[in-house]
C-alpha cells in the first residue's frame, strides 16, 4: 500500500475516518490529512485539495482510521527480559522476589530488553514512549544511553525518566542494599543525564526526567532534593504513587501521612509532575492533583496482573487530573503493549462504581493520545490531529476480519481485537508499515532479547 523510503515533499493520507482528539473532538467519516516536513499542514473532510505541490508520496487509506500517535507514559524497559516470573504475588512480595535478579542486570541486557520494548509498543501504534529506569548496579555500563540509543535507532520519540532509590533494606526499603545508590551519586547522575540529553526545544526526540522511585525505596532527602534539581533544570518530574494499599499503610507508618500528603509536603505535586498508577486515592488525594495540576499514567493491565486495584480514572477526568495510559514494565503487563490498554482502561473501569458509564471508547482514546501528551508536558506538541502539531500519526487498518463489521471506527478500534499498524509516522518519517518495524530486526531483536534473559538469569541463579 506504502513504500518505506524517506520523504522530502509532502505526505496525503485521505479516504481515511479520522479521529482528530482535538478540542472538540471532531471527526470525519472520510478525510484527509496533510503532512509537510515533521508537522501537520492541514486535515479535513473529503479528499486532499487538488493542486497540491510537492506530493511525494500519497496514500490511500480505504478500511482505515487515522489517529494521532498512541503515547505511553509510565515503563520499565529492563523488564521486557524478566517476563512471566512471579505470576501470583501482590506488588510487595513481586518486588522483593524480583529486586535480586535485577539488581544483575547491564549495558547489554538493558539495550535488548529496550529494543524489545520499544519495537513491540511501536508496532502497536505507540510513537512516544516513556521509561522509569531506576536499577543501576555498580559496574553495569551507560544503562540510560543504552536506552536512548534503542529509542534512536527505532525512530521513536522519547520521555527518558533518570530513576534512582537510595533506600536501602537496611534502611526499611524493598530493594537489597546492593540495588541502590547514595543520594549524592543518585542527585548527580541525574544532573548530569539532564546535562547530556535533554532536549527542551519543540519536536524534541528526546526529554529526560528526574524520577526517584517510590516512597519506599526513596528517602526523603532526595525526594525532596531530586524536586529542586528538576525545577533548577527545568524538567519534569515522575515516580510511583498510590499504588497499593500497602503502600498507603508504609507511607502512614513511616510518614505519618498518607501518599498524596507526604509528596506535597517534599514539593512533589505541582504540574510538572505525574504519578505512576494513583489506585489508591481519597476524594482529598484526587481534589490535590487538580488543584496542583499533577498528572497519573493509568496503567490497567498492571494493576490487575498485580492485584493492585482500580484506579479512579472517571472521578479524576471529571476533577480535572490530566491522566495518560501506561504499559508498564513487562514483568507486570508481559504483552508490552499499549493500544491494548485502550480496551482494558475501558473495561477494568466499567467493574468500578461508574459501572457502563466509567469511560467511552472515545474517552479511551483520548486517555491513549492527548491524555499522554498532557502529563508528559508536550500537548502543544503531539496527542491530537492538528495543523501545526508534529506529524506523530498512526493509519490503523479496520477493514480486516476483526473489525470489519464494526460500524463505529473508533469503537473498533478501542473494543475490537488489536487493529493492525498500516503505517505510523513520528516526525513526518515511517517508522512501521503493514505491522513491521523498518529500522530494526525483529528477529535479531527477539534473538538478542532471548539470549539476554538467559543470561541474566544464569547470573542471578549463580549469585543464588
Amino acid at each position: 500500500m506504502v513504500d518505506s523510503h524517506s520523504t522530502t515533499g509532502r505526505i496525503v493520507i485521505e479516504k481515511c475516518a479520522i479521529a482528530t482528539v482535538d478540542a472538540q473532538d471532531t471527526e470525519y467519516a472520510t478525510g484527509h490529512l496533510i503532512i509537510n516536513g515533521n508537522r501537520i499542514e492541514s486535515l479535513g473532510p473529503g479528499d486532499a485539495p487538488e493542486g497540491l505541490e510537492s506530493v511525494e508520496r500519497r496514500i490511500d487509506g480505504t478500511g482505515h482510521l487515522l489517529t494521532p500517535g498512541l503515547i505511553n507514559t509510565h515503563h520499565h524497559f529492563y523488564q521486557w527480559i524478566t517476563r512471566g516470573l512471579a505470576q501470583n504475588a501482590n506488588l510487595f512480595n513481586w518486588l522483593v522476589a524480583l529486586y535480586p535478579t535485577w539488581a544483575r542486570i547491564d549495558e547489554e541486557m538493558v539495550y535488548a530488553a529496550a529494543r524489545g520494548s520499544l519495537g513491540m509498543m511501536a508496532r502497536g501504534g505507540v510513537t512516544t514512549a516513556m521509561d522509569h529506569h531506576y536499577v543501576f548496579p555498580r559496574g553495569a555500563g551507560d544503562l540510560l544511553g543504552a536506552e536512548i540509543r534503542a529509542a534512536a535507532e527505532l525512530g521513536v520519540r522519547f520521555t527518558a525518566a533518570r530513576g534512582s532509590m537510595d533506600r536501602g533494606e537496611s534502611d526499611g526499603g524493598l530493594p537489597p542494599d546492593f540495588a541502590v545508590e547514595t543520594l549524592e551519586d543518585a542527585l548527580a547522575e541525574t544532573e548530569r543525564a539532564i546535562d547530556t540529553y535533554h532536549d527542551a526545544s519543540f519536536g524534541s526526540m528526546l526529554h529526560i526526567a528526574a524520577a526517584p522511585c517510590s516512597p519506599f525505596s526513596v528517602s526523603t532527602g532526595l525526594m525532596r532534593e531530586a524536586a529542586e534539581l528538576a525545577r533548577r533544570k527545568g524538567v519534569r518530574l515522575h515516580t510511583h504513587g498510590s499504588e497499593t494499599a500497602e503502600e498507603e499503610k508504609f507511607c502512614h507508618e513511616l510518614f505519618g501521612m498518607g501518599p498524596t500528603d507526604y509528596f506535597e509536603s517534599v514539593g512533589w505535586l505541582g504540574e510538572d509532575v505525574w504519578m505512576a498508577h494513583c489506585v489508591h486515592m481519597t476524594d482529598e488525594d484526587i481534589a490535590a492533583f487538580a488543584r496542583t495540576g499533577t498528572g497519573a499514567a493509568h496503567c490497567p493491565s498492571s494493576n490487575a496482573r498485580l492485584a493492585a486495584g482500580i484506579a479512579r480514572v472517571p472521578d479524576m477526568l471529571d476533577a480535572g487530573v490530566p491522566v495518560g495510559l501506561g504499559v508498564d514494565g513487562t514483568a507486570s503487563n508481559e504483552s508490552g503493549e499499549l493500544h491494548t490498554e485502550l480496551r482494558n482502561a475501558l473495561l477494568i473501569n466499567r467493574l468500578g462504581p461508574h459501572r457502563e458509564n466509567a469511560l467511552t471508547v472515545r474517552k479511551a482514546l483520548r486517555l491513549g493520545t492527548y491524555g499522554g501528551a498532557q502529563v508528559l508536558g508536550r500537548a502543544q506538541e503531539t496527542g491530537s490531529l492538528e495543523a501545526g502539531k508534529l506529524a506523530d500519526v498512526v493509519l490503523w487498518k479496520l477493514d480486516g476480519i476483526g473489525h470489519s463489521s464494526i460500524a463505529d471506527p473508533v469503537a473498533a478500534l478501542v473494543l475490537g481485537a488489536a487493529a493492525p499498524v498500516t503505517l505510523s509516522l513520528v516526525n513526518g518519517r515511517p517508522v512501521v508499515e503493514d505491522g513491521h518495524l523498518l529500522r530494526a530486526d525483529e528477529e535479531e531483536i527477539a534473538r538478542d532479547a532471548r539470549e539476554e534473559a538467559r543470561r541474566l538469569s544464569r547470573i542471578a541463579a549463580e549469585a543464588g
